[in-house]
């Protein structure tokens, strides 16, 4: 008969004794200073090495289509302007830096590794001469450029001696020239080049050729101005070449039709003609 022997159960320890909730608290604020302690000497580090010699910037590569500055020109105006090194040049500054510079309209600053930066350059290109109207600043220096910004430069860097001129009130740059542009090849079938648009701050439009000779447009919509300028051009041409005079002035503000003057051509009778017409 098999003998059954138990054996003893090994007594269960106690359930460890949870800390205070004031020693909890502790540990964890020790650990989490001990953390910020440790990411704050990393960050000064970083910092330290940011700054050091080896990061300083030593070449600017600039691109882009560049007509009116070289490289050289550029970094010595742009240069002063720039502050740190690789790592601490704020790029927005440095953007502003170098969209300072004479004729640059637009400036795309880029960090390359591990001490040079990239600017990519986009020029104004000139679309008109801008004056104003009823501005006291001397304009003498500003243009237009294709997409309807005014900026300034030295007029003796523009090569186009031809420029057209827009006169306008502020901020109206962009729709004057949406206007030229649309206007332009209408006159161009009665072998007129515009060198002048103009709007009155009352928003009556003018314009003027090369070579002389000008038209009065009145107020109204874009499409309007287009409107009665085809009407006109439809119809000068006939009577021009019935006197075989050069247009002076065309008067287009009226509902009906149109007043017209050409040069040397007069509704008003001489004193021969008085005298022969009995009057």
């Amino acid at each position: 008969m098999a003998t059954i022997v138990r054996t003893p159960r090994a007594p269960v320890p106690p359930p460890p004794l949870a800390l205070p909730l004031d020693v909890r608290a502790m540990n964890a604020t020790a650990q989490a200073l001990f953390v910020l302690a440790a990411l704050g000497l990393v960050a000064m580090l970083a910092m330290w090495a940011m700054r050091q010699p080896v990061f300083t910037l030593r070449a600017i590569h600039v691109d882009g289509e560049v007509m009116h500055n070289s490289e050289a020109t550029i970094r010595a105006n742009a240069g002063p302007k720039l502050a740190g090194n690789f790592f601490t040049m704020d790029l927005k500054a440095a953007q502003r830096a170098f969209e300072s510079v004479p004729w640059v309209r637009h400036a795309i600053v880029r960090r390359v590794w591990p001490d040079r930066l990239l600017v990519s350059l986009e020029e104004h290109r000139v679309a008109a001469l801008w004056s104003p109207v009823g501005s006291e600043d001397d304009a003498d220096d500003k243009l237009v450029n294709t997409h309807g910004e005014v900026f300034e430069v030295n007029l003796g860097d523009v090569e186009d001696d031809e420029l057209p001129t827009l006169s306008g009130p502020a901020g109206s740059a962009a729709e004057m020239l949406e206007a030229l542009h649309r206007l332009q090849p209408l006159y161009a079938r009665i072998e007129r080049r515009i060198d002048t648009l103009t709007q009155s701050n009352r928003g009556s439009w003018r314009v003027e050729f090369d070579g002389g000779g000008r038209v009065e447009l009145g107020r109204g919509t874009l499409e309007e101005l287009l409107a009665r300028s085809e009407r006109f051009v439809e119809t000068v041409g006939p009577i021009a070449q019935r006197y075989q005079r050069p247009l002076e002035y065309a008067d287009l503000r009226h509902q009906d039709g149109y007043a017209l003057r050409l040069r040397g051509v007069s509704t008003t009778l001489t004193a021969a003609e008085k005298k022969s017409s009995g009057n």
